[in-house]
């Protein structure tokens, strides 16, 4: 796909990765809409660093719990630029249990309606423009707590209502991918622990033990936490480069789902 001219609009655009991904497309000549809600002390950094790209683009403020502001959301941004070609649908909440410790029904909802509900919502108001566009693109960006829930190490990170709303990600990508079918592409990218998602520069890392965050990485293949900069490249990759993919799910971990069990030597045998 050529990028030039597209138009995508970027949940959670407001730092981390929403914003990571928002630079990189407006870098490819697509005109951004970038939508955010909390965070508003990031917001001037946000607006320097979209106008240092030179690219047309919308920064817009709404909350996505409030489902019947999210027609509106998208209707500025056809009104603005005519079409919608991509959707990025960054947006979740994880209650952390170290942070948030045991549940409460409001903390519950709250996982429930930003991760899994507000996504729903948005597709569902933007699917007609995504079928007008002929080449539409979804991604859905959601969690390994899916697979992997509170089990084992990430057990002090996911909690089982994150772990459940990013599970049933996975089912609303495939039923989406038949709803979208031929005219829009949707696709998931599962991420496991990155810097700014579940990793060193997220608040609940520091409240972590050095044992627990030892563990973390221990069980991750590569023995590392992901950067920005590979959720952006697998984005890319979707959007540009797979037109043939949907309905798909791309786990990015580093090996975290795989565990650290290492493959023995194959045994010589007692006939070789």
């Amino acid at each position: 796909m050529i990028l030039k001219d597209k138009v995508a609009l970027v949940l959670g655009a407001i730092k981390g990765i929403g914003k990571g991904i928002g630079l990189a497309l407006a870098d490819e000549g697509v005109k951004v809409a970038l939508n955010y809600f909390d965070w508003e002390e990031n917001l001037d950094e946000m607006q320097q660093d979209f106008s240092k790209t030179g690219q047309d683009h919308l920064i817009i403020k709404t909350d996505l719990l409030e489902t019947d502001k999210i027609s509106e959301l998208i209707e500025k941004v056809v009104d603005r630029f005519g079409h919608l070609d991509i959707l990025v649908n960054n947006i979740e909440r994880g209650g952390w249990p170290v942070v948030h410790g045991p549940y409460n029904r409001e903390q519950w909802d709250l996982e429930m309606a930003t991760t899994l509900r507000a996504k729903r919502w948005i597709f569902d108001s933007a699917l007609q423009y995504l079928k007008a566009s002929g080449d539409g693109i979804v991604i859905n960006l959601s969690s390994i707590a899916g697979v992997v829930g509170r089990a084992g190490p990430a057990g002090h990170i996911f909690s089982d209502g994150y772990a459940a709303a990013n599970r049933g990600i996975s089912l609303l990508t495939e039923t989406w991918a038949r709803m979208g079918a031929p005219e829009v592409r949707v696709n998931e990218i599962m991420l496991g622990f990155f810097e700014t998602r579940h990793g060193e520069k997220t608040m609940g890392w520091d409240l972590l033990s050095d044992k627990q965050k030892a563990s973390l990485m221990d069980h991750t293949l590569l023995g590392c936490t992901g950067s920005i900069e590979d959720i952006v490249k697998a984005v890319l990759f979707v959007i540009k480069d797979a037109p043939f993919m949907t309905g798909s799910i791309i786990r990015l971990d580093g090996g975290y789902v795989l565990g650290s069990d290492k493959v023995d030597p194959m045994p010589k045998g007692i006939l070789s």
